[in-house]
């Protein structure tokens, strides 16, 4: 076997294993970035505090209510229950029940806006409640294929990494060294194959004589332009 089709071979298996490791990569990202139910939780939490603040205006509300009312039963008391019999002190009362029946008309009003807002919030809660059902069942079914699509990848990764062992053992470690090299260089392809007489890498037109070296079994051609190592079939 030429020195040229052992690399390629390589460069094939390890393109493969790139890709395998790239995908490998991103279904990890995917299952450990939590991002989109952090911010789906967060809007639950906020929503509920923002019901229980709602709920507890609205239950102080309706106490300022009940305790003007019982002012109101009791100035009314005093009013109409005939322990009182100057005229003036009638008047004063009948203005204070007057104007303690205007500030109930005002709480009364106050209340009613803290029981919409109560109704608001709790609408609210159920929407982002909804939605996250709704992302945890999504989630749920995404992970569960990326579970399955991660354990075939690792499967795939072993195996690839036996057939890179057996690819890479009969070829020389200068040339490994070499392949490394060029691999880092040139954006992860070392070996370029020639088709229709031009390096398929970069394109250059290469000459009949370095297609003919570079079906050579005895020495390895580069490509005058890139540098990779030429291929040919």
């Amino acid at each position: 076997m030429s020195a040229s089709l052992g690399l390629f071979r390589l460069q094939q298996v390890d393109r493969q294993i790139d890709r395998a490791r790239s995908q490998l990569d991103a279904i990890l990202k995917i299952l450990e970035n939590d991002l989109e139910l952090r911010e789906a939780t967060s809007r639950v939490d906020a929503a509920q505090k923002a019901q229980h603040q709602a709920r507890h205006e609205m239950k102080l509300a309706e106490a300022d209510a009940q305790n003007q009312q019982i002012k109101i039963q009791q100035a009314e008391s005093s009013l109409y229950g005939g322990s009182v019999h100057n005229p003036k002190e009638l008047q004063d009362l009948q203005k204070d029940v007057a104007s303690l029946k205007r500030h109930l008309a005002s709480l009364e009003e106050r209340e009613l806006e803290k029981m919409m807002q109560v109704d608001d919030a709790e609408k609210a809660l159920k929407s982002v409640n909804d939605e996250m059902q709704n992302l945890q069942s999504r989630l749920g079914d995404q992970h569960r294929r990326l579970l399955e699509d991660k354990a075939i990848l690792m499967k795939d990764l072993e195996r690839l990494g036996d057939e890179r062992e057996a690819v890479v053992n009969p070829i020389e470690n200068h040339l490994l060294e070499l392949y490394d090299n060029l691999r880092r260089q040139r954006r992860g392809v070392a070996v370029a194959e020639i088709s229709d007489g031009a390096c398929a890498a970069c394109g250059t037109n290469l000459t009949a004589s370095i297609q003919q070296n570079a079906r050579s079994t005895t020495q390895l051609v580069h490509c005058p332009s890139c540098g990779r190592v030429l291929y040919a079939d």
